[in-house]
């Protein structure tokens, strides 16, 4: 099955989400008109980045009794959609979340795991973390859904691979940090070597989207990828602007290349669960 991917490089307006929404909307009517199956936007698309105190005033709840949701959910009718939020539960605890929406259903929504309050990260003095990593099935077959830091930390992408996740997809709002060379900042370069190794070691599709622009006196710096399930780069997007980056993946490379490099059929969970049962033991 070929699958045609598309990358939402967004400057998302910080807490107008009316506005933000309507840039999905118009997003969304591009990407079917030029026959895309799958729209990716970046971590809290709907609200922008650096919120503090707007978290709690710009969140959504996820499920069609929301006015902004359910114009989401409408428009997931024509095309497969994955967009970050603000997402406060029943009794009000708010979450970093991304929704999975597909033929007007919500099929997916996680909740970041793992929240960075370190240098200039502060997520954990609003929001709360999730609790769960869970691959779930879509019509392009299993698929697995990370946050920005979740997958800094080897673990939820290793559980999704375990799960059957065979298309590993990673939104960010991931800012301009570190020293620039050969004019890639260094947070950029970092990253990139990330997804790669993840598409080697784990034989997927690995899918980063990344925005980009200016807030609060912070640069984020694009440059969204889709690397193959050997680790080669199919798309990159610009550093730095807004675009609609579009790829074709062949979801048989996943086959081709695991029948080479046999990583999923050899790996061994169960050593694994022992020995981190051990570990923790340990540590109480």
């Amino acid at each position: 099955m070929k699958v045609k991917i598309g990358l939402v490089q967004l400057n998302p307006k910080l807490g107008d989400v009316q506005s933000n929404l309507d840039q999905h909307l118009q997003k969304i009517d591009e990407a079917a008109n030029q026959g895309i199956d799958l729209l990716i936007f970046p971590e809290l698309s709907l609200t922008g980045y650096r919120l503090r105190d707007l978290a709690y005033d710009v969140w959504i709840r996820p499920d069609s009794s929301d006015p902004i949701f359910s114009q989401l959910l409408e428009a997931s009718r024509q095309i497969d959609l994955v967009f970050g939020f603000v997402e406060a539960d029943v009794r009000e605890t708010f979450h970093i979340a991304s929704a999975y929406l597909s033929g007007g259903e919500l099929i997916h929504l996680h909740r970041k795991v793992y929240l960075p309050t370190y240098g200039m990260f502060d997520e954990a003095r609003y929001f709360a973390w999730g609790d769960t990593v869970r691959a779930f099935d879509t019509q392009f077959g299993r698929i697995g859904l990370l946050i920005c830091e979740d997958f800094w930390h080897v673990s939820p992408p290793y559980l999704l691979w375990l799960d059957g996740a065979d298309i590993l997809i990673f939104t960010s709002a991931s800012p301009s940090r570190g020293v620039a060379t050969e004019q890639k900042i260094g947070s950029a370069k970092w990253v990139e070597h990330i997804s790669q190794a993840y598409a080697s070691i784990f034989t997927n599709y690995v899918i980063h989207c990344n925005r980009t622009g200016f807030e609060d006196g912070v640069n984020f710096w694009g440059g969204s990828t889709i690397f193959d399930p050997e680790g080669n780069l199919v798309v990159q997007g610009p550093y730095y602007e807004e675009a609609l980056v579009m790829a074709q993946i062949d979801l048989n490379q996943i086959r081709r290349t695991r029948i080479k490099l046999p990583l999923l059929r050899d790996e061994r969970p169960s050593l694994t669960l022992r020995e981190l049962t051990r570990i923790t033991e340990n540590e109480q």
